[in-house]
């Protein structure tokens, strides 16, 4: 009987030292090592063989058809893997690939074999890591052909036998069936942030997914209420490792959780680089602000994003990833809010509004610019969250300017300062949504909408009164629809998000009855 492949007892991985050196043992057969001690079955090395009758009946338990050496074939050949590899770990190299359909790995040989679904997944494998070392544990490895065209064990020795073989293939199966519906590996993730108590900006992803490989894009968005993100890589492989290594993962403690798919997309257009969408391959797009565009010609500057405040990762945060984001500026509270209508702003307005995203302390209208004010938050997560949820938000009919304010705190008015009403402090107002620690609030905070959640509605109170009052507010209501299951909550839809806005600010606090003050805030849902 033929053997199925030739020994070579002297070629050990030590001494196959570098890829140039194997090439010559390749034209040999470069699987020889699976026979130095007789048959291999998935996950263990059976004993040697007294002679050579038994060596074929060995060989017979891990059938390698023989091929010519060097040409394709859907099996590949892995050297110099780390002992503690496991089968799961190999699977995952060829999943970018295609469908892995069989694995074996010969710990104590530093060797392993990928079966693939087709000769075009494994040529496609084989080419990719000629040019990109892949690596296992930090450990360079080696990927080529085998010179086998099929990877079979009897049943004595198959997958069955061997549990974390076949939970790997398992788990590989799994996820080729979980990317029919989606975009299948390439390099664009699509990613959703739930959860997402404090805010994450494109600056926060870009050091969390550049932890794993280099981000070439990002563009960000908000669907459904939630927000999400198209990342782009460079190749599937560090997509893929992106997607194992960071899915499920949160950001901060118990929030803000990655929740990772590809996209079907398999590049991404950017137009502009700005706080909501980057190419880093090209620093030099338009932020598609012009007066911003602008300053930055004249300086001779590409846009870099704006620093991140206050907030960071906590330090158990990605831990799997083992990602630290670099220090921060010193936390800042106050927000400098822009653009505003001053016929209509009052600091109580400012602290109804802002006081959805966080605890105002303060608020300061200026003495001598009436559309701008000062806010100032009880936390820097507060301002991160007021930012991104109302900046750039039409409100009484202009769209107002939120950013961070070179302020550290807002100062209140000397005694004998004129002032006219302008500053007021908010610190001990029983209005504070967020002064209990870890509040449900934080759980139920969303972009400004047309549809208002409202609650505390007394029992004496009926739909036409509500309505009624939105009205007189100058809120055109357009449907109006209570809790089923709790008729203290209700959502209220009106004609648009600006008049949503205006009706939040004038009945948030609103009296219903004797003791009985309207909650307002927005919601996710519609009617």
């Amino acid at each position: 009987m033929k053997r199925p492949f030739s020994e070579n007892p002297h070629a050990t991985p030590s001494s196959l030292a570098t890829p140039d050196e194997e090439m010559h043992q390749i034209q040999r057969g470069s699987d020889e090592l699976l026979a130095q001690t007789g048959a291999v079955s998935n996950g263990s090395v059976m004993s040697p063989a007294p002679n050579h009758a038994d060596n074929n009946n060995d060989a017979k338990k891990v059938k390698l058809d023989t091929k010519n050496p060097g040409a394709p074939s859907r099996v590949i050949h892995i050297r110099n893997i780390p002992n503690e590899v496991t089968e799961a770990e190999i699977v995952h190299l060829g999943i970018p690939f295609g469908k892995v359909t069989n694995v074996l790995v010969l710990k104590g040989k530093n060797q392993a074999f990928l079966e693939m679904s087709d000769e075009v997944s494994a040529t496609t494998m084989v080419n990719y890591f000629t040019n990109c070392t892949a690596q296992l544990r930090g450990r360079a490895v080696y990927v080529q052909f085998s010179n086998h065209k099929e990877l079979k064990t009897d049943q004595t020795h198959s997958n069955a036998q061997n549990p974390s073989a076949q939970a790997a293939l398992q788990a590989a199966q799994a996820l080729v069936n979980q990317t029919d519906t989606q975009g299948g590996p390439n390099t664009v993730l699509r990613v959703i942030v739930e959860h997402m108590i404090y805010p994450v900006t494109l600056d926060v992803l870009y050091q969390i997914f550049s932890r794993v490989g280099k981000v070439l894009k990002i563009v960000t968005f908000t669907k459904n209420n939630t927000f999400q993100a198209l990342i782009q890589y460079p190749d599937v492989v560090t997509a893929q490792a992106a997607k194992m290594t960071l899915d499920g993962q949160n950001i901060y403690n118990a929030c803000c959780t990655l929740r990772i798919e590809y996209s079907k997309l398999s590049n991404l257009n950017v137009k502009y680089n700005n706080d909501k969408s980057r190419d880093y391959t090209n620093p030099n797009l338009p932020t598609g602000d012009p007066a911003l565009d602008s300053a930055l010609a004249i300086g001779g500057m590409p846009f870099t994003g704006m620093p991140l405040a206050g907030v960071t990762p906590t330090a158990a945060a990605l831990g799997a990833a083992g990602i630290r984001l670099p220090g921060q500026p010193s936390p800042n509270c106050v927000l400098l809010v822009s653009n505003l209508n001053e016929e209509m702003v009052t600091p109580d307005a400012l602290f109804t509004l802002f006081g959805v995203y966080g605890d105002v302390q303060r608020v300061k209208i200026l003495f001598n610019k009436k559309d701008n004010a000062l806010v100032q938050m009880s936390e820097p997560h507060q301002t991160q969250l007021a930012i991104s949820h109302l900046d750039k938000m039409k409100t009484w009919g202009k769209q107002i300017r939120v950013t961070l304010s070179k302020h550290q705190t807002v100062q209140l008015p000397k005694e004998g300062q004129p002032d006219a009403g302008l500053t007021k402090d908010y610190s001990n107002s029983p209005l504070h949504r967020f002064k209990k620690p870890g509040s449900k609030n934080y759980q139920n905070i969303y972009p400004p909408s047309a549809t208002l959640h409202l609650s505390n509605i007394p029992p004496t109170v009926d739909e036409e009164q509500i309505k009624d009052a939105f009205a007189h507010a100058g809120a055109s209501v357009k449907a109006f629809k209570f809790f089923p299951k709790d008729r203290k909550m209700a959502l209220i839809q009106l004609g648009s998000v600006e008049e949503a806005i205006a009706a939040l600010i004038k009945m948030h606090n609103f009296q219903l009855s004797d003791s009985s003050h309207l909650r307002v805030s927005f919601s996710k849902s519609t009617i």
